[in-house]
């Protein structure tokens, strides 16, 4: 493959973005899961693995995507096989690949996951460094985040330079040109190089958000300790004054919700678990979606994030954040994150069944 391939787009797998005005542009890593191909037992233990695409922000572009929704992942891989297989799986999940790059000097980034008898997951990185840690503010198409109405991220890319700086640079362009921004940080502490690190790079972008989603962990984590069920530690130590919308996701239990005007949960939609990687990022990809469609309702090319009519209506969040959660159940019966994301009909299904729960 020619230099300027390598450093540029593979145009043989870009596609156009389907809706601009409700375009979700993903910011972050991509990566090869490598999950065992039974549960409950240890890397060292485990006969096989099997191979998954995956990278949070990779999971939610495709998860839009696959819910009929218009999106692109801006971020980089290898210049090498699984650098260009995950490159055509996003092209052939209706993904926007035209914003990723390929290094010739870096591996695609490796994870294996090992999945405990409950589900839950451990992780094992080989990232020294990979070609994600390695994207340049110079290789940003800043034209495609131009165009995002929702721009979302995690704190991954903030671990090592020159991605923490480029994903700085990334949300700088997202806010001025409008974008909702919408934050998963996504904390995986063997990555960071201290806990106090971790703390203090994922706070340090989280007053620029509009959307946070964060799990119960991730709160007792960021507040040193204090009750993660405790509305008064999320609004007074999480809730800060420019947010929109706070999602506490809970697992199967569901999700609380946090937004200037109201607060509640909605329950979660029972499924048997067998693995759930990718589960979260379902979520956020049925949330986003949602958002993106109210967008549509609107039918403005210059809107501000408090005119969404679903942080005013909290009926209209409540059903949104129900649909979020059944993404996120349905998700959890296969094993992988991208080849797990489902459907709208595979949603609508599990909704009109006994085992949604009412909203």
């Amino acid at each position: 493959m020619g230099e300027n391939a390598i450093s540029g787009n593979l145009k043989n797998l870009t596609i156009d973005t389907r809706d601009s005005e409700t375009l979700v542009v993903c910011f972050g890593e991509m990566l090869i899961d490598f999950v065992p191909t039974v549960g409950g037992v240890s890397l060292a233990e485990a006969p096989a693995f099997k191979k998954a695409p995956g990278g949070a922000p990779a999971n939610v572009a495709v998860g839009v995507s696959r819910l009929g929704g218009s999106s692109a992942f801006i971020g980089k891989v290898g210049d090498d096989e699984f650098g260009r297989m995950l490159a055509d799986i996003l092209r052939l999940n209706n993904v926007d690949n035209s914003g990723m790059r390929f290094d010739h000097n870096a591996r695609t980034a490796l994870a294996f996951v090992t999945l405990r008898a409950d589900g839950e997951r451990e992780f094992l990185f080989f990232r020294h460094p990979s070609a994600d840690m390695l994207l340049l503010e110079s290789e940003l198409d800043k034209n495609l985040i131009k165009k995002a109405k929702i721009f979302h991220y995690g704190s991954i890319s903030l671990i090592e330079e020159p991605c923490r700086s480029t994903q700085l640079a990334a949300m700088k362009i997202a806010k001025a040109s409008g974008s909702l921004l919408s934050y998963d940080p996504n904390l995986r502490l063997p990555l960071w190089p201290s806990e106090d690190a971790a703390r203090k790079e994922i706070m340090s972008i989280w007053n620029l958000a509009d959307v946070i989603k964060i799990s119960e962990d991730e709160i007792t984590f960021l507040t040193g300790g204090d009750d993660p069920y405790d509305d008064d530690v999320v609004l007074q130590k999480l809730f800060h004054p420019s947010l929109k919308l706070l999602v506490v996701s809970e697992g199967p239990n569901g999700c609380r919700y946090y937004t200037q005007e109201f607060k509640g949960r909605v329950g979660g939609v029972k499924v048997k678990p067998v693995d759930t990687t990718g589960a979260g990022d379902a979520f956020v990809s049925g949330l986003l979606n949602s958002l993106a469609s109210d967008l549509t309702i609107l039918k403005v090319l210059t809107y501000s994030p408090s005119d969404l009519t679903l942080l005013k209506d909290e009926k209209k969040l409540r059903e949104a954040l129900l649909f979020a959660n059944a993404c996120g159940a349905i998700t959890v019966t296969e094993r992988g994150a991208i080849p797990a994301m489902p459907s709208m009909d595979a949603v609508q299904n599990l909704l009109s069944s006994s085992s949604a729960p009412r909203s």
